[in-house]
């Protein structure tokens, strides 16, 4: 927030900011901003639109058509989703980088998002709608949180672990406030939530097949992942003090009600179950 830290006369003057100041600049960055955010909303309503077409017209051109419009999306997704770790995140300590930030905030959102749709299907099927859902398909669901959150604690501990065993001060900085400062309960409370939980109650099939385990489990990663964005940000920002964060766990709940409210208004525009799907009598049947 300092001026002149990029201006060589200015007595702010930084320059490894400086150096960064042409991709660390508001125009630029806002212009990512709404170019990722336009071509995810393209995507989506593309997909969407194919997806209604193919229940209502059935064969295999639809279908086909959203193979190859997921494949682009996913390699685009995969590209852009580092750039918005570095751009949100990593950017609050210029001075500190890592290559494997990006992936380790990717498996992050895509473990957090695999329990958002596993707690949106049983809300579904407890409501009466999805009622071909069964314990087969939770275990898959289990398998995906448990899985993918070994993942996420795979690439944690390799940038814990490089930057640690490396030892070089303008790396290991980015860790001494967080897993020995003031945060350091927030940090290790987030360690255990995302990854000692999945691992000892995910672990057995029992587990993954039982839906008030499964439930508990989904809302622990998305709260403990909402901890880890937390623990990323806060002590960038507020080095001497941590904040209140009821505050800011409100705001997060506020976000999660807008998201409840536009996806079930979004659930009702078209029939939850595709039926001219090629393959959903394979998944209406599926057993594992």
């Amino acid at each position: 927030n300092e001026e002149g830290l990029s201006d060589p006369n200015s007595p702010n003057y930084d320059a490894l900011i400086a150096g960064k100041s042409a991709f660390l600049n508001v125009p630029f960055f806002l212009t990512r901003l709404v170019v990722f955010l336009g071509v995810y909303s393209i995507f989506a309503m593309v997909l969407t639109k194919l997806s209604n077409r193919e229940d209502l017209e059935g064969g295999l051109k639809n279908y086909r058509k959203s193979i190859t419009y997921s494949a682009i999306f996913l390699v685009i997704f995969g590209f852009t989703t580092p750039i918005w770790a570095f751009d949100t995140i990593m950017s609050l300590e210029a001075h500190w980088f890592s290559t494997m930030f990006g992936w380790y905030n990717f498996a992050a959102m895509w473990v957090s998002g695999m329990a958002a749709v596993t707690l949106t299907i049983i809300l579904l099927k407890r409501n009466g709608y999805m009622t071909w859902i069964n314990e087969s398909h939770l275990h898959d669901l289990g398998k995906f949180m448990f899985a993918f959150s070994v993942f996420w604690t795979y690439l944690w501990f390799s940038q814990f672990m490089l930057i640690w065993y490396a030892n070089i001060p303008e790396e290991t900085v980015y860790f001494q406030p967080r897993a020995h400062g003031i945060y350091k309960g927030i940090f290790w409370l987030m360690f255990i939530i995302n990854f000692i939980a999945p691992l000892l109650i995910l672990m057995t099939r029992s587990a993954k097949r039982n839906y008030g385990t499964i439930t508990f489990m989904a809302l622990l990663i998305i709260f403990g992942h909402w901890l880890d964005f937390y623990q990323m940000v806060f002590p960038a920002v507020s080095p001497n003090k941590v904040p209140n964060i009821i505050y800011d766990l409100g705001v997060a709940l506020g976000f999660v009600g807008l998201i409840m409210y536009s996806t079930g208004r979004a659930l009702t525009k078209a029939p939850l179950l595709a039926r001219n799907h090629p393959f959903v009598k394979e998944s209406l049947i599926h057993h594992t």
